[in-house]
């Protein structure tokens, strides 16, 4: 069934025409991707859809009484509201109910008796309908997306007005889920979320009953989520069948065919042209009219061929690459029993780390773990350096006096010069302008400097703009542009794909492996993380853990770890068991509970061997197959659903434990 259908929808702001030629339709229970440079129009589609914008050509058809589920701007409410009270609003017909029901149970102790038959059979039908609705299990439903999202007690207790803009949007993800609309519209779900509730997000989406329509910068997620790629360029759009990886290979299949069209009919032009300049050249000579007959009848044939349009080879993007300086010594940063904590909480813990020139890391854990605490520890100690407090351009406001470690020791290593990116970005002065604020960091003339911002996307006008009304994804480029053209070797990032389009993404990937220095950064965009990182160091439970390899190696590390566990307490269970069985059974056949618990461990360990046997039959069929690519497609889809339920079975199993 087609949930939604566009056709040549336009939409103008002013004479600025944002989208032109839009058309594509959506059918129940798809999950789409739409991409796109940022300003591409998408977040405008999005709204259209919604019906918060109106349109001025094309056509617009949704389904008649479907619901659809879209936030841009966080509702305001009441100054009380706590987070679970936000979430609670997801339900507000039904609570509705629950009032009138328990309205008339109070009805029910009072009325006459020849009332309460009516009025028992008006509770009986509420009744019924809060049933329906799902009244019963609005606590299993608030609990499980808690758990998923990470909300814990504290956090749900929390006021929403006291929350910051990215955990607000993160309540609202939650609100939008618990409301299940038939029709979801997503901007960037996957932003201020950790690994783990980016990867349950991912879960949950992919069991939604739903259509699923989202905006992502997110590669990874693209991959895992949508089975469809909407691309918005130059105000169009253009659709592709399949994941993130499969658009990007049918993208570049589809340029070059388009090319080589484009080279045909040039080619056949040219020959057309070619000959029109000979039999004009003969007409003239000879004087023979026929010639000129001729001569008209191909220029017509030019005039009526359907142009091939040059496809567009290079995009509009920003040109990277790091200012050359002098390397530093060997030992870059040497982390040795340091411990931090923070009102009484201890994020870091007699940790370890040894950051050695030209090393690739990876900071990985939950959100609100400790990473962005580790590197501004790193920061507040080269900045109490003499050298570093005169290099380095941080936010004014940042008391790195707090930063100091409580216990062990943060050493800089020779000759170090650090670059520093924060996840929220900031400047000395937001009055300046964009030129000001460049050539504030770096010494070049103003022609130079706004030869060097064109690079970064900034034309024209855009290098008078005040740095405080810059967008995220502006600020984001101007930080990239002044560290790129200091004196610097080691880079520590903080989330630097913040605000950066999959293009610019793209593009800085590309100059952090070419930058000659050493790198440590923060992010929770995973396929960066599986490009850049040479090796992963995961903050947990206030210990930094390391990993050689990118992030699929350390997924993968991470699986056998947990199978390892999950082994070893089979064994140890096995070995209880025996003992108990050479004993009495009577206090065994008491333990009600533990005897449930057991039955629901061993059928998932059943049901792990039977899906790990599964695999192993898959593997083979991968080999047998492998000349065939959608055959191929389809059976490794199978064998990362297979597991993905292991390692959800895994979850289920250890929480057992």
């Amino acid at each position: 069934m087609i949930e939604i259908g566009i056709k040549n929808l336009e939409k103008y702001y002013g004479a600025n025409k944002v989208l032109e030629d839009i058309a594509f339709e959506v059918k129940t229970g798809e999950r789409i991707g739409l991409i796109g440079q940022n300003g591409s129009g998408k977040t405008t589609l999005f709204k259209i859809i919604a019906g918060e914008e109106n349109y001025n050509g094309g056509n617009l058809t949704i389904r008649k009484d479907a619901v659809l589920g879209f936030l841009e701007q966080i509702p305001v409410y009441p100054e009380e509201y706590t987070v679970i009270d936000v979430l609670h609003t997801a339900f507000e017909e039904i609570f509705h109910l629950k009032r009138e029901m328990n309205k008339l149970e109070y009805e029910m102790t009072t009325i006459k008796s020849e009332e309460l038959e009516r009025i028992m059979d008006r509770y009986g039908h509420l009744q019924q309908d809060f049933e329906t609705r799902g009244g019963y299990d609005i606590e299993e439903k608030v609990s499980r997306i808690s758990a998923g999202l990470h909300f814990n007690e504290e956090f749900l207790n929390k006021k929403l007005s006291l929350l910051s803009g990215g955990e607000k949007n993160t309540v609202m993800l939650g609100k939008i889920l618990l409301e299940s609309p038939e029709i979801i519209l997503l901007d960037e779900p996957s932003n201020h979320l950790d690994f783990e509730a980016i990867e349950w997000l991912e879960n949950f989406l992919n069991e939604y009953k739903g259509t699923v329509i989202i905006i992502s910068h997110d590669r990874y997620f693209l991959d895992r989520v949508v089975t469809k790629i909407i691309e918005i360029e130059e105000g169009k759009s253009e659709l592709y069948l399949g994941n993130y990886s499969y658009y990007v290979d049918e993208k570049e299949r589809r340029i070059l065919d388009r090319l080589e069209d484009y080279k045909q009919q040039m080619r056949k032009i040219k020959t057309m042209e070619e000959a029109i300049k000979r039999f004009r050249d003969w007409g003239t000579r000879s004087g023979d009219p026929r010639f000129f007959k001729k001569i008209a009848n191909m220029e017509k044939r030019i005039e009526r061929i359907d142009k091939v349009e040059k496809p567009r080879v290079e995009k509009n993007k920003m040109d990277l690459s790091f200012h050359e300086s002098k390397r530093s010594g060997k030992d870059v940063i040497l982390i040795s029993e340091v411990t931090k904590a923070f009102e009484n909480k201890v994020l870091i813990q007699k940790s370890d780390l040894h950051l050695r020139y030209l090393d690739r890391i990876g900071l990985i854990g939950n959100n609100g773990c400790g990473k962005s605490t580790l590197l501004k520890m790193i920061l507040g100690k080269y900045i109490r350096n003499a050298e570093g407090s005169k290099n380095i351009s941080v936010d004014p406001t940042n008391d790195f006096s707090q930063y100091r470690e409580d216990e062990g020791n943060i050493k800089i290593g020779a000759n170090v010069k650090i670059g520093y990116l924060d996840q929220n970005v900031t400047f000395k002065n937001e009055e300046h302008t964009v030129l000001e604020s460049f050539r504030e960091g770096v010494s070049v003339l103003e022609g130079q400097g706004r030869s060097i911002l064109a690079r970064f996307l900034f034309y024209d006008e855009d290098v008078f703009k005040k740095v405080g009304n810059l967008s995220g994804g502006e600020r984001s480029r101007l930080k990239l542009c002044q560290l790129m053209h200091q004196d610097i070797n080691l880079l520590l990032l903080d989330e630097p794909t913040n605000h950066l389009d999959i293009n610019s993404r793209e593009v800085l990937e590309q100059a952090l492996m070419e930058f000659e220095g050493t790198l440590l950064f923060v992010s929770h965009d995973r396929y960066f993380v599986n490009k850049i990182a040479g090796q992963i160091v995961e903050l947990r439970d206030g210990r930094l853990i390391g990993y050689k390899g990118n992030y699929d190696d350390y997924v993968e590390k991470r699986k056998e770890e947990k199978l390892e566990t999950y082994t070893k307490e089979v064994n140890h269970k096995k070995k209880i068991e025996g003992n108990k069985n050479r004993k009495s059974n009577a206090m065994v056949n008491n333990r009600t509970e533990e005897k449930e618990r057991e039955n629901k461990k061993k059928n998932l360990e059943e049901t792990i061997q039977k899906l790990e046997e599964r695999i192993k039959n898959i593997e083979g069929e991968l080999q047998e197959n492998s000349e065939d690519y959608d055959k191929l497609c389809e059976i490794y889809n199978q064998k990362k659903d297979l597991q993905q339920h292991i390692d959800h079975l895994l979850e289920q199993w250890i929480e057992l434990e």
